[in-house]
């Protein structure tokens, strides 16, 4: 299986997007803001250049570098007499748990804020929300990934199930799909459904700064930023952020340049005006 890691991810990439797609045409949550000829062309290009970009600066994967941890004896893990499925569900417990805080981190210090706010630049909400990042915040986060990985002593296997299920989940919570509510009440127990996730994108900030988790939702609820519902309500609620308004910033050029363009807002948590 670890042989095939690259198909593996593409081929529960294409699953998942293209099931969301389907979910989201059939079954829309919200009416849309601008069409998918508008948005979807940049947000997919650039999850292109970020696979592209990643190749070449860090030709490594987590999953190649769990390999060598077990190899070497390197993190937690590894050095404690752990059954291998025990292993696993906790390398996908715990990196979740640092991948909620790295989130809570990029929204707390505004220079990371600069280059996630891309991320909730965004004019609409729907599936390709969840693969339009900055590239040079792909980057960080693998580079962190790779140290918790390495500091867990994460097992490779554990680490392929963790990154194909965070991938899906970020489309999944990032959907424009339809849930009844009350289904959505006890499935948010589970895992992050997309009417939790939306909140996070609301415009109104302290509505941003919560509901952090993408995959499991125990961390905001334990930690004392999860938000039920936007004030605004799902229907009336503004997506994005006070930057960055026109439909011309939905062009990959404009957003690959929105860290370096204006101040860094009100959004970061530990913002106190400065710019």
């Amino acid at each position: 299986m670890l042989t095939h890691e690259a198909a593996i991810r593409l081929g529960a990439f294409i699953i998942v997007f293209a099931a969301m797609a389907l979910w989201e045409a059939a079954a829309p949550r919200r009416p849309r803001s601008y069409s998918r000829f508008r948005r979807w062309p940049s947000n997919l290009a650039i999850v292109a250049l970020n696979t592209a970009f990643v190749r070449v600066l860090l030709p490594a994967t987590a999953v190649s570098l769990a390999l060598a941890g077990e190899r070497r004896g390197w993190g937690l893990l590894n050095n404690l007499p752990v059954p291998a499925w025990m292993a696993i569900v906790a390398s996908v417990v715990l990196l979740d748990a640092a991948i909620y805080l790295q989130h809570v981190m990029f929204h707390a210090v505004p220079a990371l804020w600069r280059v996630h706010r891309m991320h909730h630049a965004d004019l609409d909400f729907d599936v390709t929300t969840g693969a339009r990042f900055h590239p040079i915040e792909i980057v960080l986060s693998m580079l962190i990934k790779f140290g918790v990985v390495v500091a867990l002593g994460a097992p490779a296997l554990g680490v392929l199930v963790f990154e194909v299920l965070l991938n899906a989940t970020s489309m999944f919570n990032h959907g424009n799909a339809r849930i009844p509510v009350r289904l959505d009440r006890y499935l948010r127990w589970l895992f992050v459904t997309p009417d939790m996730h939306r909140v996070h994108h609301s415009i109104v900030v302290n509505e941003t700064n919560s509901n952090f988790g993408f995959n499991l939702p125990w961390w905001d609820r334990l930690l004392g930023t999860y938000r039920a519902q936007p004030a605004a309500g799902h229907q009336g609620m503004t997506i994005g952020i006070e930057q960055f308004r026109e439909a011309r910033e939905l062009w990959l050029d404009r957003m690959l340049l929105q860290p370096f363009r204006g101040p860094a807002g009100a959004y970061a948590i530990t913002w106190r005006g400065a710019a």
